[in-house]
């Protein structure tokens, strides 16, 4: 294996867990007058209609304090609170996200049994530049990656083919079978990396496995980053 390329949310950075509880206690803090069971049912509704459209999707996750306002202010609309509450809201549950998100506790083992072997390591991430790299600071992950790419400072966002090849360009590495890329998402971190050639490991901590229904299929799919660096380990 000539260098690796890994996501960030949900790979390295357990990104998913505690979003509904954050956004019951933004509420709570920033819409107290509000009904709170209407509020947070009109909040899930507006998060899944938001979120739905892929094209929207990949506008609005580069500025999501933007997002998260838009989200909040159409469901205190929905349920007849005042409406210029959501950016408080949104404020609120932005400070408690970043409060609650860790790593997983492979995350830093794995980081490091993969410098020590001098593997090229390369972050690449989509979203907003501020979110993730507040994020990158906070966890000290910067150490560990010979480049890391980030979809809101880059410009081009995951399974563009131009982020992993600017990826690899920075590594001083070609495209190949023996350069590989690591994620949860099918799409952003398996389909796109093996249309350039990459083989990918699929990270499935639920168990899910990959869905019946899905065109994708990884080159391998692993429980947890301990398990992928077994795998990675007779590649190196």
């Amino acid at each position: 294996m000539r260098a690796l390329l890994l996501d960030l949310d949900d790979t390295l950075l357990d990104y998913s867990s505690g979003v509904d509880a954050c956004w019951e206690a933004a509420c709570a803090s920033a819409a107290a007058g509000v009904a709170q069971a209407a509020l947070v049912a009109a909040l899930a509704d507006a998060r899944r209609s938001f979120w739905r459209d892929p094209e929207h999707n990949r506008r609005e996750r580069v500025h999501m304090l933007r997002a998260w306002t838009q989200i909040a202010t159409q469901a205190l609309e929905r349920c007849g609170g005042d409406a210029r509450l959501g950016v408080a809201i949104a404020e609120a549950f932005a400070a408690r996200r970043q409060s609650v998100m860790t790593l997983f506790p492979d995350a830093l083992q794995f980081l490091t049994a993969l410098r020590a072997r001098g593997v090229p390591l390369g972050l690449v991430t989509n979203g907003d530049a501020r979110e993730q790299r507040a994020k990158i600071e906070r966890h000290d992950l910067a150490r560990f990656f010979g480049v890391i790419v980030i979809e809101g400072e880059f410009g081009a966002g995951k399974p563009d083919a131009v982020v992993y090849r600017a990826a690899l360009e920075a590594l001083g590495v070609g495209a190949g079978p023996d350069v590989w890329m690591a994620g949860d998402h099918l799409e952003f971190d398996v389909a796109g990396p093996q249309r350039l050639g990459l083989c990918a490991a699929w990270l499935d901590r639920s168990g899910l496995g990959v869905p019946a229904d899905s065109p994708v299929r990884p080159d391998r799919v692993v429980r947890g980053l301990g398990e992928l660096l077994s795998a990675l380990a007779a590649t190196v």
